[in-house]
């Protein structure tokens, strides 16, 4: 028998836990029930787990606004994990194809936000740093305490007034948020938070793995404030203008930013399909 990881991701934000299993690496394999990891890092000898994680409901509360998950959202890729020390490390997808673009809708559009302007304003969440990255614990995913996960990422906000570069959080300055399948620690402004690791299912003698209703909570990320709104990029590049640094602002009234830890919250829920590279790798053979 091969020790492996077994992970809960949960996405873009943003969605993911990591469950530890004891899983053989035989029996027969079926490449429908192996399809959805057709994206996993296989390429990479060190890739000892495909997962293919999708955050189906939840929210994402960045200083006033509370934005509602309505869109899927799809992180996948591998992980590997260390035999003598147990770390772990997560492997991006194939194709760039680590986290899905999924907008959220934000209520109110941009006129409830700014006060002005008209229209729908959406949030995208996109990873701030490379998928190697990423930070995980599998024993405080397991125990249900602790930070189990640990995602740098930036919000960008989508209206024809605020362009296409209109950004809260950056490559430089990302939103780190820590995300955990347990408790969190209760501030002023926020109540207790408790997540849950999911119900398992196995198939094919526990190389695939299903988790359901799994719950992934944060209130202790910051974020800072919005760059780039209003920008306008063209064949002769990328124009910054008075009225940029009047949507910056607007946007940062609006939505109350800068935000300090303990400001926010996020909430998680999805499914999680965990597999065996080894496995993978045996369902796509003739």
């Amino acid at each position: 028998m091969a020790k492996r990881g077994y992970v809960l991701v949960a996405g873009g934000v943003l969605i993911v836990a990591l469950l530890v299993l004891v899983l053989t690496s035989g029996g027969s394999h079926s490449n429908g029930d192996y399809a959805p990891f057709a994206e996993c890092p296989l390429s990479n000898p060190a890739t000892d787990i495909c997962i293919f994680a999708q955050t189906e409901s939840g929210k994402l509360i960045i200083g006033h606004k509370a934005i509602p998950i309505t869109k899927t959202i799809t992180l996948q890729g591998g992980v590997h994990q260390n035999e003598v020390t147990g770390k772990q490390k997560f492997i991006g997808a194939l194709n760039d194809k680590t986290l899905s673009v999924a907008p959220q809708i934000i209520p109110g559009g941009l006129k409830e936000i700014i006060g002005r302007g008209t229209g729908q304003v959406t949030a995208t969440i996109a990873l701030a740093a490379p998928a190697g990255a990423l930070g995980v614990s599998t024993q405080n995913l397991v125990e249900a305490k602790g930070v189990g996960l640990s995602l740098p990422v930036k919000l960008r906000l989508s209206n024809p007034l605020l362009g296409g570069s209109c950004y809260i959080g950056s490559n430089a300055h990302p939103i780190v948020i820590d995300l955990s399948t347990g408790a969190t620690r209760p501030s002023p402004s926020h109540k207790l938070l408790t997540g849950k690791p999911g119900h398992a299912k196995f198939k094919d003698q526990y190389n695939l793995v299903t988790l359901v209703d799994e719950s992934l909570v944060s209130d202790s990320f910051a974020a800072p404030r919005a760059e780039g709104c209003g920008r306008v990029s063209g064949s002769g590049g990328t124009h910054s203008s008075q009225l940029d640094s009047q949507l910056d602002s607007a946007i940062d009234a609006g939505l109350g930013l800068p935000i300090a830890r303990g400001d926010s919250e996020a909430r998680l829920n999805g499914t999680l399909r965990d597999a065996n590279a080894s496995a993978v790798k045996a369902s796509r053979r003739p």
